[in-house]
């Protein structure tokens, strides 16, 4: 779900492009965003995984294991991008649909580099659970939003 609409319950053709952002992050990682789980046990969701990975340059540990080498390198950093472009957490700074259309068939679009996006969890320490701590280094702002119920 979008962040406007679990905060406010607004819903317009810009939540349905970060719906298909995270779905497009799911294809390539071949994993659920909502039963999502960290590599070291604790739990988040796939936007967040995907934007640790985008900052410390290391998007290709996402990628579905049963890919296995079959596929373009580029190819997939450029979904992964767009996907992550789709989930940002402002809906005025997701592109269009008909901007994803065209940049996932002309590959000389130049891409502009994604905000962090809705919806990013800091990682909770596995001795304490109270205690947080960022991964994305000290001088990476992260957006954190508070969801809580109606």
């Amino acid at each position: 779900m979008p962040p406007e609409y679990v905060t406010s319950g607004q819903f317009s053709t810009k939540s349905d492009v970060y719906s298909f952002g995270v779905l497009v992050l799911e294809i390539i990682c071949g994993k659920k965003n909502s039963s999502f789980n960290e590599p070291d046990g604790s739990i988040s969701n796939l936007v967040t995984y995907v934007w640790r990975l985008w900052n410390n340059d290391s998007l290709l540990e996402m990628i579905d294991p049963a890919m296995e080498e079959n596929y373009d390198r580029c190819e997939v950093i450029r979904c992964i991008h767009i996907g992550l472009l789709c989930v940002q957490e402002n809906h005025a700074d997701r592109p269009t649909m008909s901007t994803i259309f065209r940049t996932l068939t002309n590959a000389s679009i130049t891409l502009h580099m994604p905000q962090p996006p809705g919806f990013v969890f800091k990682v909770r320490s596995k001795s304490n659970p109270l205690e947080e701590r960022s991964q994305c280094g000290p001088s990476t702002s992260i957006s954190i939003t508070c969801v809580s119920p109606r």
